[in-house]
């Protein structure tokens, strides 16, 4: 899929309150939009995915798959912040000719939503059959869907939630810590803090995957080994890699949006604003999710109105919503075919 551009020449204020003089989007599309504009497919992307879902999401999208171009008009836009084309902070900052780097200002959920909604309008989409996210792109998912009650028919929210946790964020702060003990983290320059983030990634790998996963697939089967363990070998890989191809600016912007994630904030309660969606929605838990448990993808099916609620079984924890495709295709298609009663709501208030 060929990356295009959306250039924005209006300033966009961000919800911090800072303008950014205009918005560079980066965004991919598969397929065509049918005459009556009816098969629309947005996909919403995760933490430091891309624009193109066939790169990270090859089981769900492509010819033959669940998402396919031969029938759906496939939509995915790089979100605000990101490495990836889209505006963020080794972006040139019109004011001083040279990249923000460290003043990027803060973006959140609710800002990337609102650089999406203006790449809709660009591309003359008026109604979303489906949008689709896993982890933070369930995130960004949920609150368009909580912005524009009568934009999306179908809602898919995917090891997500609706405000994200002290768990999660304490997570990421640790993450960021790596970054800021980096010693070229002071630094303007695109390779400032990678050494931080290579660590960063390293834990968040903690999180994204869980004991039976390391259990199973980085155990060491040699008694004799003192060093050099698989389960070493295999964080410093995920960490190296990582750093090829994202900067650590983005990983600090993004994961600090991610934090800001709640889906309550000026709307009374959490349960007020779930309450307040239309979609027809169907929500997916993992079993063995660490970080986005599955008591909080229930929360979500009990107060959306009519929501369905399912559950994966995956080896790889958070880390299954990239990979469970075959369940996720099923439940999708099941719950497209079928009428489901409204859910039973928790008195809970949040």
């Amino acid at each position: 899929m060929r990356t295009k551009y959306s250039e924005v020449r209006e300033p966009f204020t961000l919800e911090c309150g800072a303008v950014l003089p205009g918005l560079q989007i980066a965004y991919t599309t598969a397929g065509t939009l049918n005459p009556e504009k009816d098969n629309v497919i947005w996909i919403c992307h995760a933490l430091t995915a891309n624009a193109d879902p066939t790169e990270w999401w090859p089981g769900l999208v492509g010819t033959g798959k669940l998402f396919d171009p031969a029938v759906h008009f496939i939509v995915c836009a790089n979100m605000l912040g990101s490495h990836y084309g889209s505006t963020g902070p080794l972006s040139e900052n019109p004011a001083t000719g040279e990249p923000y780097y460290h003043q990027f200002p803060e973006v959140t959920i609710r800002d990337m939503v609102g650089s999406l909604d203006l790449l809709r309008v660009e591309l003359g989409i008026h109604r979303i059959h489906t949008c689709i996210g896993g982890s933070m792109g369930g995130q960004q998912a949920l609150e368009w869907a909580i912005v524009q009650p009568q934009l999306i028919e179908n809602l898919v929210l995917i090891a997500t939630n609706a405000q994200h946790s002290a768990w999660g964020i304490a997570f990421n702060e640790a993450q960021r810590m790596a970054i800021e003990v980096d010693s070229t983290w002071p630094e303007r320059s695109p390779y400032a803090g990678l050494n931080g983030m290579k660590a960063a990634r390293a834990t968040a790998l903690l999180s994204y995957r869980n004991y039976e996963t390391y259990l199973k697939t980085q155990t060491s089967y040699e008694p004799e080994r003192t060093d050099n363990y698989p389960a070493s070998s295999y964080q410093r890989y995920q960490g190296e890699k990582l750093a090829r191809r994202f900067n650590a600016f983005s990983y600090w912007i993004l994961s600090k949006a991610m934090d800001s994630h709640h889906a309550g904030r000026g709307r009374g309660s959490v349960t007020a604003a779930l309450q307040g969606i239309k979609s027809r929605t169907l929500v997916i838990g993992i079993a063995s999710d660490v970080l986005f448990p599955v008591e909080e993808q229930r929360l979500l099916a009990a107060y959306i109105p009519d929501a369905h609620y399912e559950e994966l079984e995956s080896l790889y924890g958070h880390d299954g919503f990239l990979i469970e495709c075959d369940q996720i295709t099923a439940h999708y298609q099941t719950f497209l075919k079928a009428s489901f009663p409204i859910t039973t709501r928790r008195d809970v208030e949040f």
